[in-house]
């Protein structure tokens, strides 16, 4: 068995105006760097055997901070990136419905093999579905885990991340809305053994003294 500490990045600017920011790579604000501290002290007497973090520097900083108090280096990871949304990425969640009406309904109708339009910089830029995107963070997960089997890691990611791993803990199929919070500098412990994950612990934000944002409110949830 592996303990898997899953943790969100600290905020962003991006998260505040409720930008949508998938693979684009914003770093954290004053509040987030905050947070990362905070949480990075709440951890500091429980060992962990490896850090390994998303590539983006929001989750890289977060992570820092927990390397720096642990003792350890951090592992950079690209396969824990947040799903990638194509078009929509540096949009507020407001201008989706006139930007891209079809899509956005197709977003909200939870279509596991929805895709998204292309950005308009990049016509190869199309996001990835949830499918795709499940099956990316699952396996990454998994690899770890294997690597670490008997010892506890912390993987830091993002608000997606953190989602595949609920639902396949709690096996829900991928079309169904969202129905949980996913807090910025959370901890959510998991366990696995094999293939098989199992939740412990969700959404612990008791090291933070103010509210912290979810990414994408239960309305526009995946």
């Amino acid at each position: 068995m592996t303990d898997i500490l899953l943790i969100r990045h600290g905020e962003t600017a991006w998260n505040a105006l409720r930008k949508l920011q998938g693979h684009l790579d914003i770093p954290l604000n004053a509040e987030g760097t905050r947070q990362a501290k905070a949480l990075a002290a709440a951890l500091q007497n429980e060992k962990l055997d490896a850090i390994i973090s998303s590539d983006l520097q929001r989750a890289v900083q977060t992570a820092g901070e927990i390397a720096r108090l642990q003792g350890l280096s951090t592992r950079i990871d690209a396969s824990l990136r947040e799903r990638c949304f194509g078009g929509f990425e540096g949009l507020l969640y407001s201008e989706l419905p006139q930007r891209f009406p079809e899509a956005y309904a197709n977003w909200r109708s939870h279509d596991p093999d929805a895709s998204f339009p292309a950005a308009e910089l990049d016509a190869s830029y199309t996001g990835e579905s949830i499918r795709q995107f499940h099956h990316r963070i699952m396996a990454a997960i998994t690899h770890y885990a294997r690597q670490f089997q008997g010892k506890k890691i912390a993987l830091v990611a993002h608000g997606g991340v953190l989602e595949c791993a609920y639902r396949a803990a709690k096996n829900l199929p991928l079309n169904t809305p969202r129905d949980i919070t996913i807090y910025n500098a959370s901890i959510n412990r998991f366990t696995m053994e094999g293939d098989t994950i199992h939740l412990v612990q969700w959404g612990d934000i008791a090291h933070l003294e103010t509210d912290v944002m979810d990414e994408i409110n239960h309305n526009c949830a995946q």
